[in-house]
């Protein structure tokens, strides 16, 4: 049964075995009265992919179709639905639902909810779904979301660099808008990757000076097209020293930060100040002690994607200003799929795919 019974996408049917992508059907959730159906023109492909698939990050359900960063056009629209109507372009990031109800949804954060349901690999509670569905992603015909996840592309942004924006994005924006970066402020990014690369475009259009910290030497030109004031190879000797107590805040975006000194990390805050991670290692940080802080009063946080009044503010700063991620395009197929998490896996792409050429293999 094709659409709207049925959905199709490339899909895994056991975690590790991540180049075999496989062209599948699927059952969407139980359409509802706030939801929209989209057809997918393309989606970006992001390290959480790689993470979920390879089983980096633990046990998934499979069959499980990734992908959450995600643009296309809405082809059915629920009558409770108020700000989508069909044909336009939108997008879905890493989440797809929340209860809308708890005081995390209601203060903004429902990023945070108790109940919320990422775009792929989780079940829908029963008030959303009575069948309780596993939600897949977006390496597929078509997404069906609860409106208030469902984000408008402003038409300044081809939708191929909109889909990064979904959820690497949106990842950065979120710890930097709320840790006050702004003009006055010196903000280091930690890896100059799919994350970091958005981090400082970010940083230094919200007008901050920034500061790149890499391994990789062969980063710094990028480093500074992107906006940062300096470069820092984290490989040379003694790499902190200079920067103790230079930063208002360290956005790590770098997965391996269980592989770091940390102590040379925290050295580098300013008093009170916190070394946040978005990127997320397979392995746990082991050893960390409450001495470690005490020196400059530093701390450690993390968080998660973002809400929806800041993936709007970031599209709309993004549109105005022109502030475009770079961007490699690979078409959707079982070779494609497989091609593009395994360059991920390597760090061999510069900085992020997009699949697309939806419409060649799923029909227009």
């Amino acid at each position: 049964m094709p659409y709207p019974d049925e959905f199709e996408g490339f899909m895994i049917t056991e975690l590790g075995k991540y180049k075999d992508f496989k062209r599948q059907t699927f059952k969407p959730k139980v359409f509802g009265d706030h939801d929209i159906d989209i057809k997918i023109e393309c989606c970006g492909v992001c390290g959480s992919d790689v993470h979920t698939v390879t089983g980096g990050w633990g046990d998934a359900p499979t069959p499980l179709c990734v992908g959450h960063e995600i643009v296309g056009k809405a082809v059915k629209v629920g009558p409770k639905v108020k700000d989508v109507k069909v044909g336009d372009r939108v997008g879905v990031g890493a989440q797809i639902w929340s209860c809308l109800k708890c005081g995390q949804c209601k203060s903004d954060n429902e990023n945070y909810c108790p109940s919320q349901v990422d775009t792929y690999g989780s079940p829908y509670p029963k008030e959303a779904d009575p069948n309780e569905t596993i939600t897949q992603g977006g390496y597929s015909s078509h997404i069906r979301a609860h409106e208030y996840f469902v984000f408008p592309i402003p038409d300044a942004i081809p939708s191929h660099l909109a889909a990064p924006m979904l959820c690497a994005g949106l990842t950065v924006w979120s710890p930097l808008v709320r840790a006050g970066t702004g003009p006055g402020k010196k903000v280091a990014i930690v890896g100059l990757g799919g994350l970091g690369h958005f981090a400082v475009m970010w940083a230094n259009a919200l007008g901050a000076e920034v500061t790149v910290i890499s391994h990789s030497p062969r980063k710094k030109e990028d480093a500074l097209k992107l906006g940062a004031k300096h470069f820092v190879c984290s490989g040379d000797k003694d790499w902190a020293k200079p920067l103790a107590f230079a930063f208002d805040f360290v956005l790590n975006t770098a997965d391996v930060t269980n592989k770091f000194n940390i102590d040379d990390y925290l050295s580098i805050l300013k008093v009170g100040c916190r070394f946040h991670q978005v990127g997320l290692p397979d392995e746990p940080l082991q050893g960390i002690s409450p001495k470690q802080f005490m020196a400059n009063g530093s701390s450690i946080g993390g968080s998660h994607i973002g809400s929806r009044p800041e993936c709007l503010a970031m599209l709309k700063l993004a549109a105005e200003k022109k502030l475009f991620p770079m961007v490699e395009t690979i078409p959707i197929s079982e070779k494609g799929c497989a091609e593009a998490i395994e360059r991920v896996n390597k760090n061999d792409v510069r900085y992020r795919f997009t699949l697309v050429d939806y419409d060649k293999v799923f029909g227009s």
